[in-house]
């Protein structure tokens, strides 16, 4: 299969493919946070089986295993919002190619990278549901744990 060597139909197939490539930077940067959340989820759960190893309370072990139920589902949801930004770059990518290819051989790629692109940008607003979500537990968790130490500090 030879590809045609018109300039000027290369250059539209790039500038067709450029506007998707903006997404695919919206994704590595929500990539790159969502990651550093998972860190510093799985940080303080060592952190709190540790302690909850060294202590023999029997609140201490209640609330530590309260919070380490919260952190896993906090890092499924993180885990979540990855592979859903994952497989929305990998969409978005596919589509870059359709666009490419179909601006510079015969090939009809205008449905399928549509239809690439569309279920790409709909992957990637469930992960912002699922980056939010995650984010609301970690505020409600933490304002939890501000009210019992008022609580506990009044005792």
């Amino acid at each position: 299969m030879a590809l045609p060597l018109d300039t000027s139909v290369i250059t539209h197939g790039i500038q067709l493919a450029v506007a998707p490539v903006f997404l695919l930077t919206a994704v590595s940067g929500m990539i790159g946070a969502v990651a550093g959340r998972l860190a510093r989820i799985i940080d303080r759960a060592r952190l709190v089986e540790d302690r909850a190893r060294a202590n023999r309370d029997p609140d201490f072990l209640s609330r530590a295993y309260s919070e380490l139920a919260e952190l896993r589902l906090r890092g499924r949801l993180a885990n979540g919002c990855i592979g859903l930004l994952t497989f929305c770059a990998f969409l978005i990518g596919i589509t870059i190619i359709l666009l490419f290819l179909g601006e510079t051989t015969d090939f009809q790629s205008s449905r399928f990278a549509v239809s690439g692109f569309l279920a790409g940008v709909v992957s990637f607003l469930l992960a912002l549901v699922c980056f939010l979500t995650e984010t609301l537990l970690a505020t409600r968790l933490l304002d939890f744990h501000m009210l019992q130490d008022e609580v506990e500090g009044k005792q």
